[in-house]
């Protein structure tokens, strides 16, 4: 359980806010009640209720490293204003804590994630529940049974149905970013994605299914329903029985967990102050800050892993369009990953233009061989300089482009950093 340790006073932050939504709301609040202070609010509505510094319509603001020590960014009423003033907060290094998911596109988590690796800029994704204790210890129950503890029996399915009020397009894809997370801290990474619906792509939001399968994992299945209240019920089914953990979205509601004996136990889980810790963390000062993650929680993501999530969610889509599964390539999206793609496509690019040339090549010897008038000389020696010149222009092309893939040992590309 989270506890409270206050050793000695804590240095505070100071927060900034970039829009105003529920997540970044209850942050806020638990930052207050931490003794952090809200310095400054830009792209916030006029009823915006906390007590603020000073307020800003624009982001620019933000940049300036004297004004907050972390922005916290919402997802409500995103515009690509934002998604571009999230960008360059990123370019100035700053601390963020971004609501997820902001923006549902895999491309643009990517490039940020690039973006940060260069530039040293902290991200934390909002994406808590992992660091519940009872996420920790449902994954040692699967990792057991996997392992062939006596007892325990190897994992059989894991099912999530999350029960939703609004069952939009939008809405659901939202819900299944945040809990493609917990599927992948619980599952591992999938391998193939599909999706179960019936009739119409565009009225299966509903009831949407949605199957991850991967080679040597155990089958998962995340569904959609509105016939109980929000939040999250987790089904673990193994050789030796079943487990279920309720996750509800309320925050004054406790978790649930119960084991194959009849067993029950509940646990309290602040989203918004283990936020606040994690991003004391993140800065530095969460060895003295107050409330502490628990020991046998699980470490927070980083924004690799929201990135992961945002592209399960983002393919959903495309699989119901299809109507069959898609395959998960699991590549790792860096600067030196885009470099190799880059070179590859380059690659073959030359080859293709090597072959349009040396059909060039035998067109222009074609036509010289027609110029036999004397009055045609200066335009046949024209031809055969070209001729004679493609190979040479072919060779430099390729020679330059083999000098390129020196690039990353040069300029250190592709190091490794610490995933964060």
């Amino acid at each position: 359980m989270v506890t409270r340790e206050r050793m000695t006073p804590a240095p505070r932050l100071t927060f900034g806010l970039l829009g105003f939504d529920d997540q970044v709301a209850a942050v806020a609040i638990a930052a207050r009640a931490a003794g952090d202070r809200i310095a400054i609010a830009c792209d916030v509505p006029d009823d915006f209720p906390l007590p603020v510094t000073r307020r800003q319509a624009s982001w620019q603001a933000l940049l300036d490293d004297q004004s907050c020590d972390v922005v916290l960014v919402a997802a409500a009423g995103w515009t690509p204003a934002r998604a571009e003033g999230v960008r360059t907060l990123v370019q100035a290094g700053r601390t963020l804590l971004v609501a997820q998911p902001a923006e549902l596109s895999m491309l643009w988590a990517y490039e940020l994630d690039m973006i940060r690796r260069d530039t040293g800029a902290r991200l934390v994704p909002a994406l808590v529940d992992r660091l519940h204790p009872f996420i920790a210890r449902l994954r040692g129950v699967i990792e057991a049974g996997r392992a062939g503890v006596a007892g325990l029996g190897g994992p059989e399915s894991l099912t999530l149905v999350r029960g939703m009020a609004d069952r939009s397009r939008d809405q659901v894809l939202a819900q299944l970013a945040r809990d493609a997370d917990l599927v992948r801290v619980l599952a591992g990474d999938p391998a193939r994605l599909s999706t179960l619906a019936d009739g119409d792509p565009d009225a299966a939001w509903p009831t949407l299914a949605v199957g991850l399968t991967g080679s040597g994992q155990m089958p998962v299945r995340w569904q959609v329903t509105g016939r109980s209240r929000p939040g999250l019920t987790i089904t673990l089914q193994h050789a030796a029985g079943t487990i279920v953990v309720w996750i509800p979205d309320a925050a004054d509601e406790p978790w649930t967990w119960r084991g194959d004996g009849g067993d029950e136990h509940r646990m309290a889980f602040d989203r918004a102050a283990a936020l606040v810790d994690v991003v004391h963390a993140a800065v530095g000062t969460g060895a003295e800050a107050g409330p502490q993650r628990a020991e046998d929680a699980l470490p927070p993501a980083a924004w690799a892993d929201a990135a992961r999530a945002i592209e399960l969610a983002e393919t959903v889509p495309r699989s119901l369009r299809r109507g069959r599964a898609i395959d998960l390539h699991r590549e790792e999206f860096s600067e030196i990953g885009t470099f190799k793609g880059t070179m590859a496509s380059a690659g073959c690019g030359i080859v293709l233009g090597a072959l349009v040339v040396l059909l060039l090549a035998a067109l222009l010897g074609v036509v010289a061989s027609q110029l036999k008038n004397d009055d045609q000389e200066p335009q046949r020696a024209f031809l055969r300089q070209l001729i004679g010149a493609w190979p040479v222009a072919v060779l430099a092309v390729m020679v330059v482009f083999l000098l390129i893939q020196f690039l990353p040992v040069l300029t250190g590309l592709g190091r490794d950093d610490d995933g964060r």
